[in-house]
């Protein structure tokens, strides 16, 4: 029971990243910390499965690009190994009903009102998003205009050509696991900045998705909790939080194992899972109102297992981009050892929504008729398939991440990391850099536990 445990300097709720990252830097100061997780796992939107021969299979976050320097720190630290995402060969394109080979991350043989277009659209959101202030992005010159527009109304007013937009919708639904209209142009240009630009996160060598972990990325969240418990604090998993209270000077965390009371508490959640907490006293308004306006995006991630990667021998990359859904996108996640041959990709947006609530074997059958068209019928035969439906996922409800709609940043931004007395915001959604992504939280959770020492000061 919880009401059994020692009083702890800082109780952190959520076990994910961002409060790992959080619960590492306060116990290395000295802190007695608490970390109380809902799930019987660590890692939040980081889950890693194994197929019945052992292959480790991420169903969560899984890529670290080379500008994740706190994300390669850790591995490094903690003695993980990484290993590039296989790229050789050649990527695929299905655009039309027709099937076009490329290298690197844009397909140049495209039409070249095609092609002029979709670089006109780069251009512009990444000359754009250099304007967007990343500690303060309802400042921006243009904030309220941006924040009044959805990604998708400015796309289509700036992708006339059929092909550009499509290609850009594309890629905008597999950053955000959302269509472009479910969100502001603020929160798509400060997304991007934050990313370091849209090509850096679309990109595999040299971008977002380069590198991997291996054993899976669960693996370098459940030695991290293992490093905080060796400084002698506590990751507790099975405990769900329903209620923060502040009495005093301590903060009161309670759930269904019981109570546990302490200093501070770092709430390191989802947005949309933070505002079903019961607040006593209740947050202020701008801040409650916040967490009730961020949803999660909608993403399944599946993962097909051949025997051998064999799309190799016909010198593909297993990288494809297809504007018939409802898998637009997928990757070669195969381990070091070149066997099984892993594939990986998302059902995102609402193609996600509509297939959550398929049969299993319904969505199976789906995924491999669009993996078919794309690699052939050997693409229809995995010896697996495993997926995960984040949506129904009841400690997530969603991911990759929460998405800001119209209005949000500049109404309700200022309030986003904001400390209210004794309890203070983590989580990626909180990050300024690659928001959204595990860098981010790491850097939240950093951030929130700097304000914690600073306070104890």
């Amino acid at each position: 029971m919880l009401n059994t445990l020692p009083e702890p300097d800082v109780i952190v709720v959520g076990a994910g990243f961002a409060g790992l990252a959080a619960a590492d830097r306060l116990s290395a100061a000295g802190c007695r910390v608490v970390v109380l997780e809902a799930q019987q796992r660590v890692g939040g939107r980081v889950a890693t499965v194994h197929l019945p021969d052992g292959t480790p299979v991420d169903l969560g976050g899984q890529w670290l690009g080379p500008q994740h320097a706190r994300l390669h720190a850790l591995a490094a630290r903690l003695g993980a190994q990484v290993y590039p995402t296989p790229t050789d060969g050649h990527n695929l394109l299905y655009l039309g009903g027709q099937r076009h080979l490329f290298r690197g991350t844009v397909p140049l043989r495209l039409r070249p009102l095609t092609l002029g277009n979709l670089g006109w659209v780069l251009l512009r959101l990444h000359q754009l998003s250099q304007r967007v202030p990343l500690e303060t992005p309802w400042e921006a010159a243009q904030a309220a205009a941006w924040d009044g527009c959805t990604l998708g109304a400015w796309l289509r007013r700036n992708a006339p050509d059929a092909g550009a937009f499509t290609l850009s919708r594309i890629a905008l639904e597999a950053i955000f696991a959302a269509h472009p209209d479910e969100l502001s142009l603020l929160h798509a240009l400060f997304y991007l900045r934050a990313g370091g630009g849209l090509l850096h996160l679309v990109a595999t060598g040299g971008g977002a998705q380069q590198d991997r972990i291996v054993g899976g990325m669960q693996t370098l969240a459940e030695r991290l909790a293992q490093e905080v418990e060796r400084r002698g604090s506590s990751v507790r998993l099975g405990t769900p939080v329903r209620q923060v209270r502040t009495e005093g000077d301590r903060v009161v965390v309670e759930g269904e194992a019981g109570a546990v009371r302490g200093g501070r508490a770092i709430i390191a959640l989802p947005p949309s899972m933070a505002g079903e907490l019961s607040w006593h006293p209740a947050l202020p308004q701008d801040h409650a109102e916040l967490l009730r306006r961020v949803p999660m995006g909608s993403v399944i991630k599946w993962a097909a297992a051949y025997e051998v990667p064999f799309w190799r021998a016909r010198g593909l990359s297993g990288q494809a981009i297809s504007d018939e859904g409802p898998v637009h996108m997928t990757f070669d996640a195969s381990p070091p050892a070149g066997k099984p041959g892993l594939l990986v990709g998302f059902v995102e947006g609402p193609a996600a929504r509509r297939l959550a609530s398929w049969d299993p074997a319904q969505r199976r059958q789906e995924v491999l008729r669009c993996l078919v068209r794309l690699f052939g019928d050997q693409a229809g035969s995995p010896q697996q398939y495993v997926e995960r439906v984040w949506s129904a996922e009841p400690w997530s409800r969603g991911g990759y991440a929460g998405l800001f709609p119209p209005g949000v940043w500049t109404q309700l931004g200022q309030a986003l990391r904001r400390p209210e007395g004794l309890l203070h915001f983590a989580g990626t959604e909180t990050a300024t850099v690659w928001n959204g992504y595990i860098e981010g939280a790491l850097q939240s959770g950093e951030r929130a536990a700097e304000e914690v020492l600073t306070c104890r000061l």
